[in-house]
């Protein structure tokens, strides 16, 4: 027997060709990366979290000379949220990056660590996280929910 996996998302050119309050959300996001703690791999990641409050939550990667003790931006900015507004569910969630792991050419996507915790806050809150990808080339990738990355991550 053979099964397969599809999903749907959209690309936008652009942040300008984003709803305002999806622009305010890749800034945010943006901003954070500006102070990203990446002094080893000089790869800055920054998150920005829109609460169903309106609230912006930000994250960025904060790295540790005693690898693997730092965390992603994505972790960050969810625990935090998490942490601060528990009852605030998560209705999307922006990434961006820069860096020489970051080529221009190259689709940014959350590590696999990332990815099983967000499909833990949506599985939590029992509603979809929607997702933005800024890719460096500033094509803007979105999808409806974080079960479209990790398919078959972990669940109870």
């Amino acid at each position: 027997m053979s099964n397969q996996f599809q999903f749907i998302y959209r690309t936008f050119a652009s942040q300008d060709a984003l709803s305002l309050a999806d622009q305010t959300l890749v800034s945010h996001a943006l901003m954070a990366m500006q102070q990203a703690y990446a002094p080893y791999s000089k790869f800055k990641v920054g998150a920005s979290v829109l609460l169903q409050s309106g609230q912006i939550v930000q994250g960025n990667n904060q790295e540790n000379i005693a690898y693997p003790s730092g965390l992603c931006a994505e972790r960050v900015a969810l625990f935090y949220a998490g942490a601060q507004f528990p009852l605030d569910p998560v209705l999307k969630i922006c990434v961006v990056a820069e860096g020489d792991l970051m080529p221009q050419g190259a689709l940014l996507s959350p590590c696999g660590s990332c990815r099983q915790v967000m499909l833990e806050s949506e599985a939590r809150q029992a509603q979809p996280i929607e997702v933005l990808l800024v890719q460096r080339s500033g094509q803007i990738i979105v999808l409806d929910s974080v079960q479209n990355l990790l398919p078959f991550g972990f669940s109870k």
